[in-house]
């Protein structure tokens, strides 16, 4: 807690290093809240919006619940191309095909995640396996994802997330195969569910937790209040989940979600995404080394506008945190779990 060290982080077989005295200098940069939000309910010009109509000419319908079409301007089209064969190992290029789907988690634009009640963030949760269930029935890989916030690129502030099914396993997704494999083979655990079980006892790194799930910020976190949801039992994939685990998950979302945007007053912006399984022909095989788990990766450092930048040290050399994983554990874990929009209702 007083003095530098690194951190080992075997998801990703790499290290971090923690400046735990680093915190303790001052700042001097400004501290403000941002502008209040000013996002309106409904908008036709907002192609997320039902009965909008979108770029490709489509008009939305007006859809009372969870949303989901094709992406408009996709990153991955099922028909492109293979590439020419290299002349050179150091010029390779390999085929990739794919789907990218848009999901809207709501018909309101001013709703987020953790403003919604349990019943509809619970059929996100469903929207989300059966998307899994779906495209992972062809693809090796469903990247479900949400950028949330203009700070994390999103361009759009309606509540939405995407879906990317992919003919290949991405580099995150091929690291995480190996060293779960690798761990299960030494240790005969899979990793995750035994880090789990480790966090669940030591509980200095805890931020929620109920009979099926927990969350944590990882003991080898790199952004200053980045978090780990993981399953108590093990599951591979998120279709896995039974009914009362799709409850619980959204129970936990919800507060986890209401305590980020408690830190600091804001619609608190992240990254996060779903890692499970392997899909596609990876379906009969044995996957048992994988456990299901969310990464969150929000930003924001000391204030609703100062974030944490990845840049020098950490472009160059390893990443870096000052504030140390437990102090961000007991602060998210100190915190409220009634939204701060609510508290005067």
């Amino acid at each position: 807690a007083e003095h530098q060290h690194v951190r080992y982080n075997p998801l990703r077989d790499d290290w971090v290093l923690v400046s735990a005295h680093r915190v303790k200098r001052p700042w001097q940069g400004q501290l403000e809240k941002p502008p209040p939000e000013d996002v309106p309910r409904w908008d036709p010009k907002n192609p997320l919006c039902p009965g909008a109509t979108r770029a490709n000419g489509e008009v939305n319908p007006k859809y009372k619940g969870t949303f989901v079409f094709p992406n408009d301007f996709p990153a991955l089209q099922p028909d492109a191309p293979e590439p020419d064969d290299s002349d050179h190992p150091l010029f390779q290029a390999a085929p990739a095909q794919g789907v990218c789907k848009v999901m809207c988690f709501h018909p309101w634009s001013d709703l987020t995640l953790p403003l919604m009640s349990l019943p509809e963030i619970r059929a996100v949760v469903d929207a989300w396996a059966e998307l899994a269930t779906e495209l992972g029935a062809s693809y090796p890989w469903v990247q479900i994802f949400e950028n949330k916030g203009a700070m994390m690129g999103c361009s759009n502030p309606h509540p939405h997330c995407q879906v990317w099914a992919s003919s290949f396993l991405p580099n995150e997704a091929r690291l995480e195969d190996r060293t779960q494999r690798q761990h299960l083979s030494q240790h005969g655990v899979p990793m995750l569910l035994e880090y789990a079980e480790q966090e669940a006892r030591r509980k200095e790194r805890l931020v929620v937790e109920n009979a099926d799930w927990l969350v944590v910020v990882p003991y080898w976190a790199t952004w200053p209040y980045q978090t780990l949801l993981l399953p108590r039992r093990h599951v591979c994939r998120l279709q896995d989940l039974s009914d009362s685990e799709k409850d619980s998950l959204a129970s936990i979302m919800q507060r986890l979600l209401i305590k980020y945007d408690n830190l600091f007053e804001v619609s608190f912006p992240y990254s996060m995404g779903w890692h499970g399984a392997p899909t596609g022909a990876y379906l009969e095989e044995d996957c048992k080394h994988w456990q299901l788990h969310a990464h969150y990766y929000p930003p924001l450092l000391r204030s609703a506008t100062v974030r944490k930048f990845m840049v020098g040290y950490e472009m160059l050399a390893q990443a870096q945190r000052d504030l140390t994983p437990e102090q961000a554990a007991e602060r998210l874990r100190s915190l409220p779990e009634v939204h701060y929009k609510k508290r005067a209702e």
